[in-house]
């Protein structure tokens, strides 16, 4: 009668660690978020659940591996899609022409003191060469532009690098929830 006991208990749990093994695998990630390059949306330290296999779209943020530092990866927002041409000018984001409001940034623009802008003037073109965001790419930014290697520095992100889309904040507990409940 035990050893039934005991080999149910063992299959409960080996099927239990399946199951969250392939979650892992196929689902979500989890991330810790490294640096201020994505502040005050997220924090150094902060743990985050990205979702695998989703639609990428305008201002989602995503972690992807470091193009230009093996075995880091980078969380940033996604700013540019396929087709998209993107100026900065006076401090606001055009996108395709249309000047594009960033509520996400109105935290920490407020705060400034120093009379520079917040992210500076720049055009696709001159940060990447391209006119538009070739298909298949996609242009991010970090939150904290003025302290943020992002597509400015390392270009274009393949669909394909795309580790995760970040959905959901574990940690600190007084942030724990949904990522667009963190931001508002």
């Amino acid at each position: 009668m035990k050893s039934k006991e005991l080999l149910h208990t063992v299959l409960y749990f080996a099927a239990f660690a399946l199951i969250l093994f392939l979650l892992r695998q196929f689902v979500f990630t989890p991330v810790v978020v490294k640096g201020h390059s994505m502040d005050p949306t997220l924090a150094d330290g902060e743990r985050v659940i990205a979702l695998k296999n989703t639609e990428i779209k305008r201002y989602d943020i995503v972690t992807f591996p470091a193009p230009d530092e093996p075995k880091k990866s980078y969380i940033k927002r996604v700013i540019g899609l396929p087709g998209d041409s993107i100026e900065y000018k006076d401090d606001a984001l055009y996108i395709n022409g249309k000047e594009t409001k960033e509520p996400y940034l109105d935290e920490f623009k407020s705060e400034l003191t120093d009379g520079m802008p917040f992210t500076f003037d720049f055009t696709l073109k001159e940060v990447t060469g391209k006119d538009k965001v070739p298909a298949g790419e996609y242009f991010v930014m970090g939150d904290n532009r003025r302290n943020s290697k992002d597509g400015r520095m390392i270009g274009f992100i393949n669909e394909k690098d795309i580790s995760g889309d970040v959905k959901f904040v574990l940690w600190p507990f007084n942030r724990f929830g949904t990522l667009s409940k963190v931001e508002q």
